[in-house]
Order: structure tokens, then sequence, then C-alpha cells
């Protein structure tokens, strides 16, 4: 397992956002992924976190930062987190609507400090609606945008891990739309609020979905779909090992193809787009790649143009050929975890270390421009 780059030292910078200074207030889920792909691309990560905290310095979500505990309830560790605001490009933070307002450190006040910040927020509901203040985790923020109840065998919707709320609807729209603000507020002089709400994103990540409705090609319910595992040439199939395979082949030349490698000769596989006929042909192809392992149906599907993949464990994924010739997984303290992406040919991420920091020391280096 090839090791992660050199961690960035005092004299080396590397990342497209090197230079770009982030204040984070620490939380969980979206808020910390979102500063781990900005510190992996060179962003300076400053995380308060509360007194005592001893958060594991290790972990790969939490890489890259320089961290400062204090008490944000004392007004005195409040002004010095003004004091280095004032010299911030970003801020972060996850609390629920109001929370950094009662602590005085709301986009008013710091606007007032630095009127060039981006002031990111991200949370599940959003900064206002019926529910802002409620409570939620992922399975609820995309419940309501129509994700969840698409997803899963006909019986039931299944959650998807939190990918879809927490990381594809949360921390990759938060890391736009702080970006896109920092963008124009090098051409305004003015920051300005992201709003990033984990329903709003998980909606928007539907968009493909809504259009199919409006244009008659996706019936409103689970395993309906050609791409929802309705279809029996895209989807997943047990072997004869117990390890499973999935394939796409949705494209006519490459469900050819499968047919081909397959042995699919029966003419009942000649009705590809017939819904009709999906479930009939599902059960026959389960059959079929039952009756070899994984592994024989790796070699012979494996590398062609039948769109086709091994399902592999956390354990199995770091050591399949592609994923190791891309360096995609790395070892770092002892343990795997995924390399940075995506990948810049000219300015590469790095993971950097996390330490934990003085404010003082920072608010100097800051003024210093250094």
């Amino acid at each position: 397992m090839p090791d992660a780059p050199a961690p960035q030292t005092a004299t080396a910078s590397s990342g497209p956002l090197t230079g770009l200074r982030v204040v984070e207030f620490a939380g969980i889920g979206p808020g910390p992924f979102a500063c781990m792909m900005l510190a992996d691309m060179g962003a300076d990560v400053i995380t308060f976190d509360r007194l005592n905290a001893n958060k594991n310095q290790k972990s790969a979500t939490g890489r890259g930062r320089r961290i400062v505990e204090l008490d944000l309830k004392d007004e005195a560790a409040r002004g010095r987190v003004l004091d280095l605001l004032e010299h911030a490009d970003a801020l972060i933070e996850g609390f629920r609507p109001g929370v950094m307002e009662r602590l005085g450190l709301g986009p008013d006040a710091v606007h007032a400090r630095n009127p060039r910040l981006v002031y990111g927020r991200m949370t599940g509901w959003g900064q206002h609606g019926p529910l802002a203040q409620a409570a939620g985790h992922d399975i609820n923020y995309i419940s309501v945008t129509g994700a969840l109840a698409a997803i899963g065998p006909a019986e039931r919707p299944v959650p998807p891990l939190n990918l879809v709320g927490d990381f594809g609807g949360g921390a990759l729209y938060l890391v736009v739309g702080v970006l896109a603000a920092l963008l124009e507020a090098r051409q305004s002089g003015k920051g300005q609020v992201v709003d990033a709400a984990m329903c709003d994103g998980a909606a928007s990540l539907m968009t493909m979905f809504f259009d199919f409705m409006a244009a008659g090609r996706w019936a409103d319910g689970r395993e309906s779909n050609f791409i929802d595992g309705g279809a029996h040439f895209y989807g997943v199939y047990e072997c004869a090992c117990g390890h499973f395979i999935s394939i796409g082949s949705i494209e006519p030349q490459f469900y050819a193809l499968l047919r081909q490698r397959a042995g699919l000769s029966d003419p009942a596989f000649d009705a590809q787009m017939d819904r009709e006929a999906w479930p009939a042909l599902k059960q026959k192809l389960a059959a079929i790649f039952k009756s070899k392992t994984r592994e024989e149906w790796c070699n012979i599907m494996e590398g062609t143009d039948i769109c086709f993949a091994p399902v592999l464990s956390l354990s199995e994924a770091p050591l399949h050929p592609h994923m190791a010739a891309r360096h995609t997984f790395v070892e770092r303290h002892g343990t795997i975890q995924p390399a940075p992406a995506p990948r810049f040919s000219r300015t590469p991420s790095v993971i950097r270390e996390t330490a934990k920091s003085d404010i003082v020391d920072i608010i100097k280096a800051w003024r210093a421009g250094t």
C-alpha cells in the first residue's frame, strides 16, 4: 500500500488553495469532511474545539488542521476568535440556527470586523423554515427530498449510508458554495453567508430523476426503473462463492457484449427494454451468475465494455489493482484511508498533519501575512 505524500512543511506548499485561510468551528459529519477537502487542497484550516476535547489527531476526516481548544462562552476567548477572523477568508460552522449569534459570532458580528469573509453555514434543514430548529440526521434530510423513497428494494427504502445527505448533499455543496462566494468576494470586496442545507443539496442531487419523471421515463416506485434495480441489465448479482458482482449494461452495444460473455442466447433476452419482461429476466440472469464464482466472472468480464465490476468490501477495495495503481487509498498512521480527491496536475493535494496550536501565535502569523 503506497504511503501518502509527505506532510507540508513550513517552507513548502502544495494544493490549489494554498494561501486560503479557513476557520472551522468543530462539529460532526459534513462540516469536518468539507474542511478535510479544503485542507487537502492546501487551505490553512484552523479548528476551534471545546476545552479538553482531545480529538483523535490521526483521524482521516480531521486531517490537515491546526486545532485550538478554547471556551467560546468566555468573553476573552471570543475576542481572540474575532481577532483571528479579521484575517480569515472563510468561516465554516455546523450549529443549529442562532447558536453562533448567541455566542456573539454570527455573520453580522464577524462581517463588522471582516467584510470580505465568506460565512459557510452547514445544517440539515437550513437557516429558516418550519423544521430549522428540529434535530435530525442524514436519513431524515433525504427523506423529504424523494431520494430515500427511490433507493432500495420494492419492499422498503434502504438508507444509502450517510452519503447522500451528509457528504453528497451537505459537504460537497458547502465546498462549492464557499469557493464560489470566495471568487465573487475577490470581485466585489464583500463576503456573504452560504446557507448549505443537506435537504437542499440532496434535492439538487435528484435533478435528473425529476427530469425523468417530467418526461414520463421514471416510475415513482422502487425497482421499477432502469437504474434502480428494476432492470435485469443494471444491478447486483450473487455468485457461487457468496460474493457479488455489479453490471450496468444499459447501452445496446454493452448489452450485446454482456449476452455474448455470459452466454445469454435465450431469445427472451432480446426484450432488453420491455419492463414487463424484467422480473423474469432478472431471475434467469441471477441463476446464470450464481453458476460461477466472483473471481471467475472477473476473469470473463472485467476490463470489457460490459460495464462490470466486482462488489468489494471496505477491506478489499484498497487491494483492487485499479485502486492500487492510482493510489486511491493510502496508509497513514498505520491505517488505510482514501487519498485526497480530485487530482491536480500542477498543484497536487497532500495530506497534512493535524496538531494543537496556540491562537495567539496564529493571530500573529496571519497578521504578518505568513
